[in-house]
């Protein structure tokens, strides 16, 4: 298959890819607002995008097929190793969330916190009521265009 052929292939599915590395773009645009394993994982995807945008560009350039399979082989490794530790990453965080949520204090709910049935069976049958008359009143005033 010619090689122009193969870059227009690739062209189209990096196209495709939008899905993907433009939600990555604003994580890494979104700074510290992101926690670092999903800006870890959003520079991987961008470079494995970026792999396949540049490999389309070699088989455009370059008349040896050693050129695109060596952008292919530096690219793909170097976005599996960021995916690899955005996922250690984010295993870390997790970790430490749960040991942030295991040291606040536990204490139950009092037994009169608790939901009584008279009062839910009470809500249940009030709020209808309640919700019917708010329409009635808001089109008896004409802020209610039904």
């Amino acid at each position: 298959m010619p090689q122009p052929v193969l870059a227009l292939g690739c062209t189209a599915v990096t196209a495709a890819g939008s899905v993907w590395y433009l939600p990555a773009l604003a994580d890494l645009r979104a700074g510290a607002d992101r926690p670092p394993s999903r800006r870890t994982a959003a520079l991987a995807c961008l470079v494995g995008w970026g792999t396949l945008a540049a490999v389309a560009v070699a088989l455009l350039v370059a008349t040896a097929w050693w050129t695109p399979a060596v952008v292919a082989a530096v690219g793909g490794p170097a976005a599996t190793a960021l995916r690899v530790r955005a996922a250690v990453t984010r295993a870390a965080e997790q970790r430490e969330a749960a040991r942030q949520w295991a040291d606040l204090p536990h204490v139950p709910l009092p037994a009169t916190a608790r939901l009584r049935p008279r009062a839910v069976a009470v809500t249940a049958a009030v709020a209808p009521v309640t919700v019917t008359g708010l329409f009635l009143l808001m089109a008896g005033r004409g802020l209610y265009p039904g």
